[in-house]
């Protein structure tokens, strides 16, 4: 019972660091009342890349730092944020290459450093510097702007993910929303998040995450998951508070998750993307109804 309460508080806590009250005036039988309401805080995230430049000309290796992307976020689990953007752009690949991740705010001595997080890669990781000289930049309503097409967007060595035998019952993908409702602690307060829920074969909630951009709150439950090397995700069932987009499918593609359960419609390119790589994509997720649109003989029909 203490437990739940120190959840709670914290929940709280939690909720007042990422909102913020305003004046409002709000139409309700006819008449306007001024009150003050809860909406989410919503700032630019800079993700800056420190890794080494290998070159077989070079005596030795020298590192270099560059900005490699600019979100529209809501503060907090900044961290994981950066690490999920990465994974899903192929950058990092495997847990060991990642050294350390923090805040900048002390290295750009600033007020401003809580809004800039670097990414350092150990010694042995490998990035193709060149490529990344195109600069990327995510808004919170579209996480592939700027990019110039589809092609750039598929990760090299991404295959489709295996016919293992993994199965999720239907009353389990019917209850999937509730469970992802009730947890989401900001949404409490201002209606205005996404939520990404990592969830077990039985349901079970693995990790959630909300922010203002879709792509971000994925990214953080990516992140989580991958700095406790959980990778590939093979055995999880991730729910998306909203639409699933052709960004969406394509990070899910990238940690190995199977099923992909949508409350609202998915797009025809994220349907294209779930058949290429044999995802279960289920879309318009209700209490007692949803659509599939590949790879119905991952949900088992009986409990």
């Amino acid at each position: 019972m203490q437990s739940d309460r120190f959840g709670m508080i914290f929940s709280m806590l939690e909720a007042a660091l990422r909102t913020v009250a305003t004046p409002t005036s709000r139409f309700e039988s006819g008449q306007l009342r001024e009150l003050d309401d809860f909406v989410a805080i919503e700032e630019p995230l800079e993700i800056r890349l420190e890794a080494p430049q290998h070159a077989c000309h070079q005596a030795g290796t020298i590192r270099v730092s560059k900005s490699v992307s600019i979100t529209m976020r809501t503060p907090g689990h900044d961290e994981e944020l950066a690490v999920g953007f990465l994974v899903g752009e192929g950058i990092l690949r495997d847990a060991s290459e990642l050294d350390e991740v923090f805040a900048c705010g002390a290295e750009v001595g600033a007020h401003d450093g809580r809004n800039i997080v670097k990414v350092r890669l150990h010694e042995h990781a490998r990035v193709d510097w060149p490529k990344l000289e195109r600069h990327f930049y995510a808004t919170s309503s579209c996480g592939v702007c700027g990019k110039s097409s589809l092609d750039a967007l598929m990760v090299a060595g991404v295959r489709p993910i295996a016919r293992d035998g993994f199965e999720v019952a239907a009353s389990v993908v019917c209850a999937l929303p509730t469970a992802l409702r009730t947890q989401q602690s900001v949404f409490d307060q201002t209606g205005g998040l996404h939520a990404a829920g990592l969830f077990s074969g039985d349901g079970t909630l693995i990790a959630l995450r909300e922010d203002v951009g879709r792509h971000n709150a994925l990214d953080k439950v990516l992140g989580s998951c991958f700095v406790r090397d959980e990778f590939p995700l093979s055995n999880r069932v991730l729910c998306l508070s909203g639409r699933a987009s052709f960004e969406l499918v394509q990070k899910a593609v990238v940690a190995g998750i199977p099923v992909i359960a949508a409350v609202g419609a998915p797009s025809s390119a994220a349907v294209e993307l779930a058949r290429a790589f044999d995802v279960t994509l289920i879309g318009f997720l209700r209490s007692e109804r949803f659509n599939i649109y590949h790879g119905a003989w991952r949900v088992r029909l009986c409990a």
